[in-house]
């Protein structure tokens, strides 16, 4: 994709995470157009979590999925994750390892390749886990792979839901606007939840969403996309807004494009 002075590119991040992308995108004359499609909410009572973190000891492994999972953790827990001095911490992608650090958490184990969770089961020290402990902090639903990966392998799994995604209630006629005279340029896209809600937010506009170019942060959204009906998918080089922007402006790696 070549640079276009006051490009329109639509952001669907959670209100409260979109203003690093948006900074961005005008940096380089583009005009951010927000539509959180996703809202992340502390899952309650807080108690259950203080509960689990006051005795994370009892686990060999902890595995913290996402920044978001780093943050409300420590949100329900006065800000702190003490008695980490017997588990190995480990990072799903270097945001994730930026957060805990930033935090004061020494991160034991990050992925030097990838982001997700077949990264982290590829890791050495993951292969013999029989009988061992592991906990897994997370938000609400998500994928299945690393629980059952490593329960095949013989650990004991458990899961630490932190928080919840749910559908907000947003204004949808600028975006229709700007769609009906053909003025949305670009799609960013972060996660196949928020992918399944915008369509879900502006199921009367399908078609023309499908026809836009789309820019995602995995082959794994970039796949649903695809199969979804998106005609152009780009995926960004990493799992962060500056690579977001980048795919923007080079073009990235198109799934399909005509």
């Amino acid at each position: 994709m070549n640079y276009i002075t006051n490009l329109k590119v639509l952001v669907t991040r959670p209100d409260k995470q979109a203003g690093n992308l948006c900074s961005l995108l005008e940096r380089i004359d583009a005009i951010p157009v927000r539509l959180p499609v996703l809202e992340l909410v502390g899952i309650e009572p807080a108690t259950k979590i203080r509960e689990v973190l006051d005795e994370i000891q009892r686990y060999r492994w902890l595995f913290f999925v996402s920044a978001n999972a780093v943050n409300f953790a420590l949100r329900a827990n006065n800000g702190k994750i003490p008695n980490l001095q017997e588990s190995c911490v480990i990072a799903i992608g270097q945001a994730t390892a930026k957060a805990l650090q930033n935090a004061g958490i020494n991160v034991d184990l990050v992925p030097d390749q990838g982001f997700n969770s077949e990264a982290v089961l590829a890791l050495p020290e993951l292969q013999q886990v029989q009988g061992e402990n592991c906990l897994i902090i997370r938000g609400r639903g998500g994928r299945e792979l690393l629980r059952e990966t490593l329960e095949m392998r013989g650990a004991r799994v458990e899961y630490l839901e932190v928080y919840q995604r749910i559908q907000p209630q947003v204004d949808i006629i600028p975006v229709n606007k700007l769609l009906d005279n053909n003025e949305l340029d670009v799609i960013t896209i972060t996660s196949t939840e928020a992918l399944k809600n915008l369509l879900n937010i502006l199921e009367s506009k399908k078609q023309q969403l499908f026809s836009i170019p789309l820019v995602v942060m995995s082959k794994r959204i970039g796949k649903m996309a695809v199969e979804l009906g998106f005609q152009q998918v780009i995926i960004s080089q990493q799992p962060s807004d500056t690579a977001l922007v980048k795919a923007i402006l080079n073009g990235g790696r198109s799934v399909r494009s005509n």
